[in-house]
Parts: C-alpha cells; sequence; structure tokens
C-alpha cells in the first residue's frame, strides 16, 4: 500500500460519520473532589494530558511505520432526548475517520501493510495514541493494532474487529437475585458472559502469517470483567470489543 499523507486541503468540510449508537458505558464520578491539605509533591506521578498543538505553518501529517492518523468524531452535545450535556457529561470519543496511514510494519524481508485504508470508520482503544490538534480539528496519532475495528455502518453490532479483537453481544444482567428479590438498575452485577457476534483475522506471529483466533461467531464466552471497550447499540443491547487473551473460557 502506498503511503498515504494528509495534508491541510485535503481535509474536506464533510461531515465524519456520525457514530450513533456508539456511545461507551457512562461512568460516574463524583462531581466534588475534596484534595485537603495535599502539597504539591503529592501529585508528582500525576499527568494531565493535553493534545499537541501543530502550527500553521506546517500543513501535513504524515505517520511513520504502522502508525495510523485519525481524525476524531466530535463528543456527544445531547442526549437521545435532546438535553444538552455539559462538557464534563460527554463522552469521550472512541472513533473517527482514518485520514493517513504510514507504510506499514517490516517482519524480515517482507512489510506487511495497514489495516485499514484513509476514509475508514474506525473504532480505536479508549486510552491510546497521542492527540494532536491539527487545522483547527483534533486527531489522534495510534498504532495500527490501537484501531478496534472498522465500522461500516452505523451499527456497533456491525463492527468489523480487526487482528485478535472479537465483538460480544453482552448478555443481560439478572433482574432478581438467587432468592426471587427484584434488582435495581444500580444493583445489578455487570455480566461477564456474552455471545460472541464476530472475530478478526488474528495476530500476526514472528513471521508476519496470521494466527486464528480460538473462537468463533456464535461461541458463548466468559470473559474479564474490566476488559475492552463497551458500547451500546440501536438496538438497546450491550456491546463489548476486546482482545482475544481477555476471554477466559468457552461455555457450553
Amino acid at each position: 500500500m502506498a503511503t498515504a499523507q494528509l495534508t491541510a486541503s485535503s481535509i474536506s468540510s464533510r461531515n465524519v460519520s456520525s457514530f450513533e449508537g456508539l456511545r461507551p458505558s457512562a461512568v460516574q464520578f463524583p462531581s466534588v473532589v475534596r484534595i485537603g491539605t495535599l502539597t504539591q509533591r503529592s501529585f508528582r506521578g500525576l499527568v494531565v494530558k493535553a493534545a499537541t498543538v501543530v502550527a500553521p505553518k506546517y500543513t501535513a501529517i504524515r505517520p511513520l511505520g504502522d502508525r495510523v492518523l485519525v481524525k476524531i468524531k466530535e463528543a456527544e452535545e445531547k442526549t437521545d432526548g435532546g438535553i444538552l450535556l455539559p462538557s464534563t457529561a460527554q463522552t469521550k470519543p472512541q472513533g473517527g475517520e482514518v485520514v493517513a496511514v504510514g507504510e506499514g510494519k517490516s517482519f524480515g524481508k517482507s512489510k506487511i501493510e495497514i489495516s485499514v485504508q484513509t476514509g475508514a470508520q474506525v473504532v480505536y482503544s479508549k486510552y491510546a495514541g497521542t492527540e494532536v490538534e491539527f487545522n483547527g480539528a483534533k486527531h489522534l496519532i495510534l498504532k495500527d493494532d490501537d484501531i478496534v475495528g472498522i465500522l461500516e455502518t452505523e451499527e456497533i453490532k456491525d463492527l468489523k474487529p480487526l487482528n485478535d479483537r472479537v465483538l460480544i453481544q453482552v448478555a443481560q444482567a439478572e433482574d432478581k437475585t438467587a432468592g426471587g428479590l427484584l434488582l435495581t438498575e444500580a444493583t445489578k452485577e455487570k455480566p461477564s458472559i456474552g455471545t460472541v457476534i464476530a472475530v478478526g483475522p488474528g495476530p500476526l506471529d514472528e513471521e508476519g502469517n496470521r494466527k486464528p483466533l480460538s473462537v468463533n461467531p456464535g461461541n458463548t464466552v466468559l470473559y474479564s470483567k474490566y476488559a475492552g471497550n463497551d458500547f451500546k447499540g440501536k438496538d438497546g443491547s450491550d456491546y463489548i470489543a476486546l482482545r482475544v487473551s481477555d476471554i477466559m473460557a468457552v461455555l457450553s
């Protein structure tokens, strides 16, 4: 694949896919945090990451190696009911449009091309990459392996996983305890069981060959509770995209 290059003129005004339904599960935190008498020294290990601003004199960003440049989709400003959200309540996007790709990764004498092409709408890992602000828009430079999958429609259930990723439809949480007591939404335990919807082509070995995954669509699996990216589908179902190494067992 030829190396793609992003120029200021190549960014059109067309909208990035809305990614409707691609909303990570909300995690609520207290609105007020009391620090007390902590000294500045106490925060030595606390790093706040901000986007690197690329000066206007630079007109192109060309990713190197197995890196990809993604234009981040804008955060949702309203709920489904039309209520405006404050910036602190807006969910962090996990998707965007690929605008430039590197030349690929070398394995010995062979080179493996990037698994996505420019123009593709992708979903990426929550905390991956380096954020940069270029030409008035936020972008993310990340490795090809940090891309979870390609979204060809606005339905998360149609996600095409990449590499060693697996898309799972999460089983519904139990509504009652073993003793028959009804559970509220707040007390329902998050399930860690689901049905495999789609699987990636597998990871690359040392020679650049794909290794098939150990699970298949239709398998019911048990996975690590805190792994992967959580999404809510348009059909109201919960989905999770994770690495196959985060799946602990196949149930039958």
